[in-house]
């Protein structure tokens, strides 16, 4: 059996953890590391994993690190695990945004396999999408347990570049907030109208969802489906127009865009006093 810990216990190792365990994993080979004493009882309670509160103590002896820690932790936790991670020399797995491989080579050890990802707020339900990569100490088999574990959370793709997964974080990672922004703006459009807001985010949320489930389980292109709902000289076309006169695609690529450009400049702004060894 693979032993796996968790290095921070939020939200996002929560969601991991849940799905793994539907997946088969022994909770009894997973860890946690978690400094809120409320935090650890409540995922002992809940999941029936140990749980520590020094990092060291979780990590040791594990085939698999995990590090579920918002990214200017990163330089933090690095003196706590590198020698532990010299010497047993386990898959570290990062879903930190915007911290690179080089990076996590250099804190923890350059010749670690390691694995980037980047899951998104979905996962929280089991509905996420993951974009991962490796770095060239990661095996064919360690590449397949890192796949094994995001998948618990959702869909899982490899990227072979490095430099796209900031574009990965801007399409996936940041992208649950673009949509909750359309679904906001869908209710307030209603509301003026004078549908009643409760009325106007329900439906607007529900319709949202079905388009949703019709695009990923169709395996259509939303052009293919965008056009099959769109009758000539009817609403939807009238919207569609009104969307495009005010430029959707040029708004949509000037915001990713940003994303992509942030994801990489909070990595960059890691660079600058990060510790060394």
């Amino acid at each position: 059996m693979t032993r796996i810990a968790f290095v921070g216990g939020g939200n996002m190792a929560r969601s991991l953890i849940g799905g793994l365990l539907k997946t088969g994993f022994a909770a009894g080979d997973i860890r946690v590391a978690e400094p809120n004493a409320e935090a650890r009882q409540s995922l002992g309670r809940e999941f029936g994993v140990t749980c520590y509160a020094e990092n060291a103590l979780a990590i040791a002896d594990v085939d698999v690190i995990l590090l579920a820690v918002k990214p200017q932790i990163m330089p933090m936790i690095r003196d706590e695990l590198h020698d532990t991670l010299q010497r047993n020399r386990p898959l570290l797995i990062s879903i930190a945004a915007g911290v690179r491989l080089d990076q996590l080579e250099r804190w923890f050890g350059s010749q670690l396999p390691i694995v980037r990802c980047m899951p998104n707020t979905p996962s929280l339900i089991g509905a996420g999408a993951t974009g991962l990569c490796a770095n060239k100490h990661v095996s064919t088999p360690q590449k397949a347990l890192a796949q094994h574990i995001l998948d618990a959370a959702g869909i899982t793709r490899w990227v072979d570049d490095e430099a796209l997964m900031d574009t990965v974080t801007a399409i996936s990672g940041s992208a649950p907030a673009y949509f909750f922004a359309l679904v906001e703006a869908l209710e307030d459009a209603a509301a003026a109208q004078g549908l009643p807001r409760e009325t106007a985010r329900a439906l607007a949320a529900q319709t949202c969802l079905g388009a949703g489930r019709m695009l990923v389980e169709s395996g259509e292109a939303p052009g293919t489906l965008r056009q099959r709902v769109t009758s000539p000289n009817g609403t939807t076309q009238a919207a569609l127009e009104s969307f495009q006169a005010d430029g959707l695609a040029r708004i949509t690529a000037r915001a990713v865009a940003a994303a992509t450009q942030r994801g990489a400049a909070l990595a960059a702004e890691l660079d600058h006093g990060a510790p060394s060894k």
